[in-house]
C-alpha cells in the first residue's frame, strides 16, 4: 500500500509512479485470474490478497467492483487484439491463427462473464469509430484468417463469422457451459480446437 496510488476514476490523472503502476498491474492480473476461476463476483478482498496488496490500495485504484471489471475486460480484449497484430508477422499463418484462437479460448471465461456487465467500447484509431469487443475481436480474427487462407493453410471459403461460430462450438463441445464445470478444461478445449482446425484445413481431392 502506498500514498501515491491513484484511483482509476480520476479522469486525466497524473502518470502513476512506478510502485503504484506495479500495484495496479498486479491487481489486474489477480482479478483476471480470480474472475476466470470464480466469476466477476469473486471477493475483492481475495483479489487484493492474491495481488499482495492491502484493500486500501485496491480501492484507491478501483473504487468500485465495476471499475475493476471494466479494466480487466479492457485489458483482455486489447491484449488479444495486440497479439493478433503481432502474429501477422509469424512465419506460419496457420500456426499464428491457432495460437490466437487458443488465447481467445483461454480467456473465454473472463470475456464472456464481463461482456454483459462491462459494455465498454474500443476506439479505432484509423476510422475514429467506437467498436464493441466483438467487433474488435472479429476484425483481429479476420486478418489472421485471411493470411492463413492466402497461404493455403485454411480452406478459402471459410468466413470470419463462421470461424467465430465454430469457436463457440469448441467451447460448447468442451463443456464450457456445463453448470458443474469447475475451472477451465484446457485439455478438452485444446482437443476440440485441434479437431476444428483439421476440419477447416485445405480440402484435398479424393484419390
Amino acid at each position: 500500500m502506498t500514498d501515491h496510488d491513484t484511483p482509476s476514476s480520476t479522469g486525466a490523472a497524473r502518470p502513476l509512479r512506478a510502485d503504484a503502476r506495479r500495484n495496479r498491474e498486479r491487481l489486474i492480473l489477480a482479478a483476471r485470474e480470480l474472475f476466470a476461476e470464480q466469476g466477476v463476483h469473486a471477493p475483492l478482498d481475495a483479489v487484493a490478497t492474491r495481488a499482495g496488496v492491502g484493500p486500501g490500495t485496491l480501492y484507491r485504484h478501483f473504487p468500485t467492483r465495476q471499475a475493476l471489471v471494466e479494466e480487466v475486460f479492457r485489458d483482455r480484449i486489447e491484449s488479444l487484439s495486440a497479439l493478433a497484430g503481432e502474429l501477422l508477422d509469424a512465419p506460419s499463418p496457420g500456426t499464428a491463427l491457432r495460437t490466437w484462437l487458443s488465447r481467445v479460448l483461454a480467456d473465454a471465461g473472463v470475456v464472456e462473464s464481463m461482456a454483459a456487465t462491462a459494455p465498454i467500447t474500443f476506439r479505432d484509431d484509423e476510422s475514429g469509430r467506437e467498436l464493441s469487443c466483438h467487433e474488435l475481436l472479429r476484425r483481429s480474427g479476420a486478418a489472421l484468417l485471411a493470411r492463413a487462407q492466402e497461404a493455403g493453410e485454411i480452406r478459402p471459403d471459410l468466413t470470419v463469422a463462421e470461424l467465430i461460430r465454430l469457436v463457440a462450438g469448441v467451447l460448447a463441445a468442451a463443456g464450457f457451459h456445463d453448470p458443474d464445470r469447475v475451472g477451465p478444461d484446457d485439455t478438452g478445449i485444446d482437443r476440440m480446437l485441434t479437431l476444428m482446425l483439421e476440419g477447416i484445413g485445405p480440402r484435398t481431392s479424393p484419390g
